[in-house]
């Protein structure tokens, strides 16, 4: 949750910067740290998923394999 209030600060700070009509170059740079700090909150969350379909695991086993499906898509999508 703290990376996603770090997120939202820095979306606000880059709207103030365009408000203010800061140097595309410097919009840039705060653009691309927010995009590897998206990058690694979805790695967070694709390994907390994973995690769990391996240590919680379905008694059905083609609902498990579905479930185990699915979390690969995540990460395969990163």
């Amino acid at each position: 949750m703290n990376r996603l209030k770090r997120l939202e600060g820095q979306m606000r700070g880059v709207q103030k910067m365009m408000a203010e009509e800061k140097e595309c170059y410097d919009i840039m740079i705060q653009l691309s740290a927010i995009r590897s700090s998206i990058d690694k909150v979805m790695g967070v969350m694709a390994a907390e998923n994973l995690k769990q379909c391996l240590e919680y695991p379905l008694e059905n086993e083609q609902a498990q394999q579905e479930r185990l499906e699915q979390a690969m898509k995540i990460i395969e999508k990163k």
